[in-house]
């Protein structure tokens, strides 16, 4: 119960108040005097129904414990009226001189940055990564030193096709990528929530992510692009099955794993290597929403999974992952019947075992979402000594995109923006110079070799670079009949679906596909068929009463 005075109809009332879930409830009314109108808020932060997100701005209030300080320009000028402009007169026009306006308006009208191209809707938060087992055999990065290392860690969940206002809740891969603030640099681990992709060569990529965005004329999502594409590239099918299977509408971020999906190289002291892949598995369990659940959300809480990923962590509830390697020796790697650097495959852990790592826990959420989520940005490239790079041709492209793209986003010294500093780290080098140049280096000389003290060549990162030699012709080798496109989305359909999840995957893809257009309905159901016949009879039977025939195709 708390009073108030307030006004109505030119008369002031005491009204006491009792607060409820839907608002707020009037019990008691009596006439004051006219000259006073106060109304309390001293208990606004107390309603129990609120959650986390919802009460971001009353705990910011409560953490601030001095005076909040005066308006101020960019440029740190007092500010002595914020409700109006300069004018001649009460209604006249507006001055030039009014510098404070001028700033005001000139900032808004470059708050927004481009979005990001792909994964440009996401959630973000903070916590670390802590060593739980010694895998100092494999890789000589510090951040696997030792058991019980502690490192900070800056992690993105998005979704990939939708833009930055769409829903999170629709059928479409996760991403999830890790920012490591390493004692050797920043280490980026840029992955996903599937352990494969859609294609095997990053030329695609542009045309495959067209089609998961807007038809040019239209602007609409379009089902013929869609399929149109996937059903001439069968090396998607696998991934296909995986999107519309139970894990392509994760319950929020907290209930999916994470994939490093490529292959990388881990190099030891003694600069032996080996190829690994990352798997970041869930703590919180695997959940999954249902169809009709997703488009409830999607109608209802557009930014569902934000939220969800905030509140919990609001809570103290820090969700957390488990991180594991599989390991493949070069010499098997010579022998092995799959391309071990195949997107579009995963390695069976029958024959290359998880092998735990450590945990990462997220325990902070960001304190201003455009400076610490929408800037911050990871690159495949972003590697340390004792990482690098496989000839996996789908990470060998977004090696360079990736940086190239966030160059173009926030500009040429994007690494200098707090969150994607290498903050634990000098950075020494010798580029200068370019927008927004924070850490310039002072006098320090900017060309190498040079005999006035610059920063020289580090012989540890050397020892961790072994050769080793590739040969063979040059040429453009298309890849998406040649290698073998079917045999492991077949033993996802037959050996890890059970039949209710065959037939909701089946469900899933048919109320998808029966938009598209005839002929390209029947080149999925043949790629479904190449799978197993079962899949392909299934889908085509459910597509029967949807048939759509184009004859001049």
């Amino acid at each position: 119960m708390f009073s108030a005075i307030v006004v109505y109809r030119s008369r002031l009332y005491i009204k006491n108040f009792t607060r409820i879930t839907s608002g707020i409830c009037v019990h008691v009314t009596r006439p004051v005097c006219r000259s006073v109108c106060l109304l309390d808020y001293s208990n606004e932060g107390n309603m129990a129904s609120r959650e986390p997100a919802s009460d971001q701005l009353v705990d910011y209030k409560k953490s601030i414990k001095d005076s909040p300080g005066f308006i101020t320009t960019k440029s740190g000028s007092p500010v002595g009226v914020k409700t109006a402009i300069q004018t001649v007169g009460k209604n006249g026009p507006a001055l030039l001189q009014d510098v404070n306006f001028l700033d005001e308006m000139s900032a808004f009208d470059r708050e927004r940055i481009p979005e990001r191209v792909v994964h440009a809707k996401g959630a973000g938060a903070f916590g670390y990564f802590e060593v739980t087992h010694d895998i100092t055999k494999y890789c000589a990065a510090k951040v696997f030193e030792s058991i019980g290392k502690k490192t900070p860690i800056a992690v993105r969940f998005s979704t990939v096709g939708g833009e930055s206002g769409s829903a999170d809740t629709v059928r479409d891969p996760r991403g999830f990528a890790v920012k490591f603030y390493t004692d050797d640099g920043n280490w980026d681990l840029v992955g996903n929530n599937t352990p494969i992709f859609f294609i095997r060569d990053p030329t695609l990529f542009p045309s495959f992510i067209h089609t998961q965005k807007r038809n040019p004329a239209t602007h609409l999502k379009d089902p013929d692009m869609f399929w149109d594409f996937l059903t001439l590239r069968p090396e998607s099918v696998h991934q296909v099955l995986y999107l519309f299977g139970d894990r392509g509408i994760p319950d929020g971020y907290r209930h999916m794993n994470g994939y490093g999906s490529h292959t990388f190289k881990l190099v030891n002291a003694q600069g032996v290597a080996h190829w690994v892949k990352f798997h970041y598995k869930t703590n919180q369990g695997i959940k999954n929403l249902p169809v009709d659940k997703a488009a409830e959300l999607a109608s209802n809480d557009p930014d569902y999974s934000i939220r969800d990923l905030y509140n919990a962590i609001g809570k103290g509830d820090f969700p957390s992952w488990t991180l594991y390697i599989q390991v493949m020796t070069m010499a098997q790697a010579e022998t092995s019947k799959l391309n071990p650097f195949d997107l579009t495959k995963i390695w069976p852990h029958t024959e290359y075992p998880l092998i735990p790592v450590g945990k990462l826990v997220l325990d902070r959420n960001p304190k201003n979402y455009f400076a610490e989520v929408e800037q911050v940005a990871f690159s495949p490239a972003n590697l340390v000594p004792g990482i690098e790079p496989s000839p996996d041709k789908m990470l060998q492209g977004r090696l360079f995109s990736y940086s190239d793209t966030h160059r173009h986003r926030l500009g040429a010294n994007y690494l200098q923006i707090p969150v994607n500093c290498p903050y634990r780290v000098k950075v020494t080098n010798y580029q200068r110079d370019g927008p927004q140049a924070i850490n310039n280096q002072e006098g320090c000389p900017n060309y190498f070799p040079n005999s006035f003290s610059g920063p020289q060549e580090c012989p540890r990162a050397q020892r961790l670079q072994p050769r080793y030699t590739v040969s063979g012709d040059i040429d453009r080798y298309d890849s998406g009949q040649t290698e073998d496109n079917f045999s492991q989305a077949t033993m996802l359909y037959k050996n890890v679906f059970d039949d209710a999840a065959k037939q909701r995957c089946i469900s899933n893809i048919v109320g998808n596909l029966k938009d598209a257009a005839g002929f390209i309905q029947e080149r999925a159901i043949k790629i479904f068929t190449h799978v197993h016949p079962d899949l392909g009879s299934k889908v085509a039977a459910g597509l029967a009463p949807f048939k759509k025939y184009h004859a001049n195709l």
